[in-house]
């Protein structure tokens, strides 16, 4: 992942990884094959990592928490808001670029995305009061990812700021779910280190 991150894809190699971990390239090839096993599981761990963060923060959404309230935390531990999160965008970026000339390797991301609008389809569904979009939620859910991929390109590219991208976010979450004065977990971007289906851009 650091080296995706800091070099691009197309600087990936088992030899180079082998390097930044400080082991052999034997070692490394005692657990990936190849170039597209390696990146395979660096994308996994990505959505593992974001899953572990809001199972953390699970605590402070409640019992029962309101589908917005667990959208908006979902696309906050995405989204690029510090370097962790950044190097995680680096990556999914990457990943995606990869994808794009090498569709057979990207079969699991492309069911991951699928999994993750459904789930959020099954949340706008149960959370709006819009009828529009009650009827249609799959459309509102894939207008949902796309913006939040969106953002998290801009912010990774520093064309947008993150405070600019949770403010972005949250309009949008406005027209889907209405206006909310209640606390906004997850505001301020971390500098420390959901659902099934992954998702890469934190990408």
């Amino acid at each position: 992942m650091r080296v995706a991150a800091a070099r691009g894809l197309e600087a990936v190699s088992l030899r180079h990884v082998a390097a930044e971990a400080g082991v052999s390239t034997g070692m490394v090839q005692h657990y990936f094959r190849t170039k597209d096993e390696m990146m395979t599981f660096a994308i996994e761990m990505v959505g593992h990592d974001v899953q572990a963060r809001l199972s953390q923060d699970a605590g402070a959404l409640g019992e029962s928490p309101a589908p917005r309230a667990v959208i908006r935390a979902l696309a906050v531990q995405i989204l690029p808001l510090d370097d962790v999160r950044r190097r995680e965008a680096q990556v999914g970026l990457a990943f995606m670029a990869y994808t794009a000339v090498r569709p057979e390797v990207g079969a699991g991301l492309r069911t991951n995305i699928a999994q993750m609008r459904g789930f959020l389809a099954g949340l706008i569904a149960d959370g709006t009061t819009r009828p529009d979009i009650r009827d249609d939620p799959e459309r509102a859910a894939a207008l949902l990812l796309a913006l939040v991929d969106g953002l998290g390109l801009h912010v990774v590219n520093d064309t947008y700021s993150p405070e600019d991208a949770l403010s972005a976010l949250d309009a949008h979450l406005d027209s889907i779910f209405g206006t909310t004065s209640g606390p906004q977990h997850g505001n301020e971007p971390r500098r420390a280190a959901g659902p099934s289906g992954e998702h890469p851009t934190g990408s």
